[in-house]
């Protein structure tokens, strides 16, 4: 299994509030303008993005490769991120 980074260590340790979209595990500067221009400009509207797509891991990459161009690797570690929180603060 891989490991995760400290930026996805540090994003699942502590409430969302009201970090920046970047704050999520895989979504650089690039992902996260594109982001931006679709409207997702802070982690919690992509977290409701997720919850709305049923916390399906599957789907959630699809839809984040489609929507921000995301690779393979970006969008499954965002989405495990996801994962994660959901799991220690929902």
């Amino acid at each position: 299994m891989s490991t995760t980074s400290q930026k996805h260590r540090d994003f699942v340790a502590e409430p969302m509030g009201d970090k920046p979209v970047t704050a999520l595990s895989g979504i650089g500067e690039v992902l996260g303008k594109k982001l931006e221009e679709q409207g997702f400009d802070k982690a919690f509207a992509v977290l409701g993005q997720y919850l709305l797509l049923r916390k399906d891991g599957e789907l959630f990459t699809e839809w984040l490769k489609d929507t921000s161009g995301a690779n393979s690797r970006n969008a499954a570690s965002c989405s495990q991120c996801l994962r994660e929180w959901c799991d220690s603060f929902l």
